[in-house]
């Protein structure tokens, strides 16, 4: 540990890039356009077919999907070309003396020394993301530590190798919940007299069959299967039945837009077709000061949102959809410019 601390210098830009948050809440199209550009998905088509034959093993062995992995592979590091160029010790060491973070870059760093000692990392390769992320598929040093496999069967554990990689991401994501044969999600349609406040529970399959929400494409799901309804852009863009195998996907980065962009470039990859719906393109996201303004103004009408972090979370997001139903909005918690303007004062 001396050693590996030995290396390690304070990463202001590391602090900065960890206590920052983004001026504009981003729209969730403006996430998946990006998730699915002509080059990730061109470049990721090309990759897909060189490594298929690997991929359906491993779909075959642990269930998930083979698209999946390979999309996260894309997402993480596009396919393997950008593994991030920061030193690993020096970005965990400054998470660590910043205080927000401190014991889980401590966690980290301790899990790093230990696979520096188990080989599975070599003190030559220590570059990776500024929050600590390592390899192909950026596995943080615990999780590669308690997930990490042997892929392409050299007899080490390497997350910068192909097959170490991508065998790895399968294996977490089986370990973490996967449901063999479950698509992440499945676009629906919903009847107009549908109630409103069921967006963002779950419940089983047959249940949301019985209220009419009928999937778009004929596929068959177990009546008992909780899936949970979303409206990632409100009343007025798709409709989403997210699976269990969604949620899984979030233990890489626990957001909804993360998981789409996931689900939607792996549905390209296989050659498959995006959303029918479209996206409502002209609604506009309010500002993380907009956002904080209008959680103290909610919570002070009695829909409490948890705090005023500047951040649209879940909790914001339902005591909006509280207070649309209230207050004669469609209560699809969906918050734009447009939706919360009468409750702006800015």
């Amino acid at each position: 540990m001396r050693r590996l601390l030995d290396t390690a210098y304070l990463n202001q830009q590391v602090i900065s890039l960890d206590s920052g948050q983004p001026e504009f809440s981003k729209m969730p199209w403006e996430y998946v356009d990006s998730a699915v550009s002509d080059g990730r998905v061109s470049t990721g088509k090309r990759k897909f077919a060189e490594q298929r034959a690997f991929l359906s093993q491993l779909e075959s062995q642990y269930g998930v999907n083979a698209e999946i992995i390979a999309a996260i592979w894309g997402m993480e590091s596009s396919y393997g070309v950008v593994t991030g160029n920061s030193s690993i010790p020096s970005s965990l060491a400054s998470l660590a003396y910043d205080g927000r973070r401190q014991e889980f870059a401590e966690t980290q760093l301790l899990s790093l020394a230990t696979l520096l000692q188990r080989g599975d990392v070599s003190w030559s390769q220590l570059d990776g993301s500024w929050a600590g992320g390592m390899g192909q598929t950026q596995f943080i040093p615990d999780t590669w530590l308690k997930h990490g496999v042997d892929g392409d069967g050299n007899g080490h554990r390497n997350p910068w190798a192909t097959g170490d990689a991508l065998a790895s991401t399968a294996n977490y994501l089986s370990n973490s919940g996967w449901v063999r044969g479950l698509a992440p999600f499945y676009e629906a349609t919903i009847p107009a007299s549908f109630d409103y406040s069921m967006v963002g529970s779950k419940q089983p399959a047959a249940r949301w069959a019985a209220m009419g929400v009928d999937t778009i494409a004929d596929v068959y799901l177990d009546a008992n299967t909780e899936m949970e309804l979303w409206l990632p852009a409100g009343k007025d863009g798709p409709v989403l039945l997210l699976s269990p195998n969604f949620d899984v996907i979030k233990v890489y980065n626990n957001s909804s837009s993360y998981a789409l962009g996931v689900s939607l470039l792996g549905k390209a990859l296989a050659g498959q077709g995006g959303l029918q719906k479209s996206w409502p393109r002209y609604e506009r996201p309010l500002s993380t000061a907009q956002v904080r303004n209008l959680q103290q103004r909610l919570t002070n009408s009695g829909y409490d949102t948890k705090g005023a972090d500047g951040i649209v979370g879940t909790n914001t997001r339902l005591a909006f959809q509280r207070w649309q139903a209230d207050n004669g909005q469609t209560p699809d918690g969906f918050i734009t410019q447009r939706s919360a303007s009468s409750l702006a004062s800015w």
